[in-house]
């Protein structure tokens, strides 16, 4: 055949009935039928597709636009992007972002506080410039292995490597670490990890997580009470070993589903993900994808993810500087077990930014359907 463009139906036909379009509403994934006969989506995550009060409508299409989605470690690129926090921190062990991106933090054991950038171009770490804003954590340790802050920015929490402790500080303007203050709130985490190194929180501030050299796992703590750390108890742990002998700074992905550590070690010097079976249960852990980073930094201590996921971030003790990755993957479709498409083969999803057509036709009242893509990659 020539292109397929030169073959797109322009009206999706109703047997025995008017040849008329009519614009029809998709909810959640449902597309219903009681609404019209063809659809519009633009994909903005993995979506699986139902199918709706089917009635006398006997075929439809469905134009679909693909998008992309983060964590996508697989496809990460280096985005030739950087910032050097040298002048503030020689040794940046923990990096976290603000999370409407517009504000970056570094801490490690050289300055023993943690400092604070602004972002003009959101989670654009080129546009970074030093806010002139820090917090000392000395008279807590001096050697400061990652922080966390809760996500409207009123409290923030800090691991210390020289005590094996995790500290919590209020802040009284969100996000602003200059108006910190200590609440007299720590947990001890010796028991579990003697050289911690990373620290992180389930977003809710019911759990919380820590990784280190010493276990070669992350630990999971449950908070009794959500965001204070003196509520802390140890819950269970997973193994990151058959990947990483030396993790730091853990991180997930938004659900649940994803963990992430870096390695500094000469052998490693990568991303390590990790796949959960049950969301935020690292027990549950299994082993998933590896990104070498060690083309930026020959020691990276530092891990961060912004914009959903889109972007990756890390900062090594080597080069004193943040790097930028992009990590998109694009999305996909799963369809309705009652589709049988022509070739035997399911379409996958378009690519993020194309725009894909298919025509579904019935003769059982929608019990099965006839799936053809009738329009591939429309300008």
């Amino acid at each position: 055949m020539a292109n397929d463009k030169d073959f797109i139906v322009k009206n999706a036909v109703e047997v025995g009935g008017p040849t008329n379009v009519t614009l029809g509403s998709i909810t959640g994934n449902a597309i219903n039928l009681s609404t019209g006969n063809y659809f519009k989506d633009t994909l903005a995550a993995n979506t699986t597709y139902t199918i709706s009060n089917a009635g006398n409508v006997q075929s439809f299409q469905l134009e679909v636009t693909g998008g992309a989605v983060g964590y996508g470690l697989a496809n990460a690129v280096y985005d030739s992007k950087s910032i050097s926090v040298s002048s503030q921190e020689n040794t940046p062990e923990g990096l976290f972002f603000k999370s409407d991106g517009l504000a970056m933090y570094i801490v490690g054991p050289g300055g023993s506080a943690v400092d604070q950038w602004t972002l003009t171009t959101a989670y654009d770490v080129s546009t970074a410039s030093y806010a002139s804003k820090t917090f000392s954590f000395s008279s807590q340790d001096i050697n400061c292995g990652d922080i966390h802050f809760k996500p409207d920015g009123t409290k923030m929490f800090m691991i210390g490597a020289s005590s094996d402790t995790v500290y919590q500080y209020s802040l009284s303007t969100a996000w602003d670490v200059s108006t910190g203050s200590y609440d007299s709130k720590s947990k001890s985490i010796a028991a579990q990890e003697t050289a911690p190194e990373g620290l992180t929180f389930k977003p809710d501030g019911t759990k919380m997580y820590v990784c280190g050299g010493n276990g070669d796992d992350v630990n999971e703590y449950n908070l009794s009470t959500a965001w204070d750390v003196s509520t802390a108890s140890f819950s269970q742990n997973g193994s990151v070993n058959a990947l990483s002998g030396n993790p730091h700074s853990v991180r997930f992905k938004d659900d649940g589903t994803e963990l992430y550590v870096i390695d500094p070690d000469s052998a490693d010097r990568n991303v390590y993900s990790f796949t959960l079976s049950t969301a935020w249960d690292v027990s549950t852990l299994s082993s998933g994808t590896t990104f070498y980073v060690g083309g930026q930094d020959t020691a990276p201590k530092g891990l961060a993810f912004g914009d959903s996921g889109k972007k990756m971030y890390i900062v090594g003790t080597t080069s004193d500087t943040v790097f930028q990755y992009s990590t998109l993957e694009s999305t996909t479709v799963t369809w309705p077990s009652s589709i049988e498409f022509a070739g035997g083969v399911a379409p996958s999803a378009p690519a993020n930014g194309e725009t894909d057509i298919f025509t579904f036709s019935t003769d059982d009242g929608g019990t099965s359907y006839i799936g053809t893509k009738t329009a591939d990659n429309l300008s």
